[in-house]
């Protein structure tokens, strides 16, 4: 996914119904506003989607109802490993890429256990590949249901298969960014960083965009992020938006995604906050801090004059 501009690749959620089932009138809404918002693509079935709470039906469904809202207006990317032997893994990668998505995203913390090698796991990516034909690849270093961190040397050496195009890190480490920035250059690949604490620092350094939980409540922020980091006439406004993500990460980390869903409610979008996965209690102090998220990000929103269309 490699493109000279840099773009937002939303992570996206699941909306479901009170009873539990996935809401795919609200997943329609929910697609549309991340492309309204102006979204260079979309992450569907990952982490933020319960796609570990989610059935192999239920997530070759959802997949493909997001793929046929976007309508090729942007390229969409979906997880397609759930652990188990490479083979069965590979079957499913297959499955997903038949839905339509660009890349199918190869969880790298379900190839190998904890306590693998990286000789061991190297391995495993080199035959999940053989399997799965020529179908584009991409990784997540997910954080479920541990977090394994690639190697720079790692990355660069599966993107120079040619089959890998897409990476979300979640290093943490604008360094180690940097070098596998370094080492992939000149490949058709991006590299998506979803820390928004060094979010300019990683789009200076070179990554492709921005792929982050932020964006599931203020989607055009992050547009408006990737389109202007690097304009000097707004280097106040870039550096007020970078200060408003870091002050406000706890916030939209804890108890999410029920928290993003309420703030989404409050933008207008009819969507439930119910979810499969056990999150903890939504309490009157996540409310609270939701209302005045809300009233922050209303307030520097105009201050930057972005077009919202809920």
């Amino acid at each position: 996914m490699e493109n000279s501009q840099k773009g937002f690749i939303p992570v996206m959620l699941t909306p479901f119904l009170s009873n539990g089932n996935i809401d795919y009138p609200a997943l329609t809404q929910l697609t549309e506003i991340y492309l309204q918002a102006g979204a260079s693509g979309l992450f569907a079935n990952c982490l933020s989607s319960e796609m570990f709470e989610l059935s192999d039906k239920e997530r070759i469904q959802a997949i493909k109802h997001v793929i046929k809202v976007a309508n090729g207006a942007v390229p969409v990317v979906a997880t397609g490993t759930f652990g188990g032997e490479i083979a069965k893994q590979a079957d499913f990668i297959k499955e997903v890429s038949d839905a339509g998505v660009e890349a199918v995203i190869a969880i790298t913390s379900l190839l190998a256990n904890e306590g693998d090698s990286d000789e061991i796991f190297n391995d495993r990516v080199f035959d999940l590949l053989h399997q799965t034909d020529e179908i584009p690849m991409g990784f997540y270093e997910c954080p479920v249901p541990y977090k394994r961190v690639l190697k720079p040397q790692q990355l660069a050496d599966f993107v120079a298969t040619g089959r890998v195009i897409y990476h979300k890190d979640t290093s943490l480490d604008l360094n180690q960014i940097k070098e596998k920035l370094k080492l992939t250059e000149g490949y058709a690949f991006g590299l998506y960083d979803a820390y928004m604490v060094h979010a300019v620092d990683s789009l200076k350094a070179g990554a492709s965009g921005l792929s982050c939980i932020q964006g599931n409540y203020f989607p055009e922020l992050i547009v408006w992020l990737c389109d202007h980091y690097n304009d000097e006439s707004l280097n106040d406004e870039v550096q007020a938006v970078q200060q408003f993500l870091i002050d406000n990460m706890e916030v939209m980390h804890h108890v999410y995604p029920v928290v993003s869903k309420y703030f989404l409610q409050k933008r207008g979008l009819n969507i439930s906050t119910f979810t499969r996965r056990n999150v903890g209690a939504f309490t009157t102090s996540e409310e609270k801090g939701m209302e005045t998220l809300f009233d922050d990000y209303t307030s520097l929103r105009n201050n930057l004059n972005i077009k919202v269309f809920i």
